[in-house]
């Protein structure tokens, strides 16, 4: 397999994850009492794999200036 395959499906495996986070906070966010701490720790994750996969659309995607 070559580099942007493998490229292709991480971002895949991080695009799944994100949403898969996405989820669980929003259930996280529904049960009383909120555990603030592990909501925090979740939105970071979220927010590391938004960066992730971004930095990876930007390798995957090449510029072109028009």
């Amino acid at each position: 397999m070559d580099e942007k395959a493998l490229l292709r499906r991480k971002l895949v495996n991080l695009r799944t994850e994100h949403r898969d986070l996405d989820d669980a906070i929003a259930r996280l966010a529904e049960a009383h009492p909120v555990d603030q701490l592990q909501m925090q720790r979740m939105k970071k994750r979220k927010l590391a794999l938004k960066d992730e996969i971004a930095r990876l659309d930007d390798i995957l995607t090449p510029d072109i200036i028009a």
